[in-house]
């Protein structure tokens, strides 16, 4: 029931679809992501990590995503 990195930036891109997104991770359950969109600005941080973790929230619920550091910004 692993999950890939492809597999979690479409999940983030389907609700982020103008952003810059990187996930990193090689173990099928713990990655990394960077998620840059102009949708963030103005929003504090919790506010857009509570935004991109809604887009994974299927694959959290089903245990397929164990872990997922974020970073999150509004571009330069």
């Amino acid at each position: 029931m692993a999950i890939q990195a492809h597999e979690i930036e479409a999940l983030i891109r389907a609700g982020f679809p103008d952003a810059k997104i990187i996930v990193q991770g090689d173990d099928g359950a713990h990655f990394s992501a960077e998620v840059i969109d102009e949708s963030f600005r103005g929003m504090s941080r919790i506010q857009q990590q509570r935004a991109v973790n809604a887009t994974v929230k299927s694959a959290i619920d089903s245990g397929a995503l164990h872990a997922l550091a974020l970073t999150t910004r509004a571009p330069a």
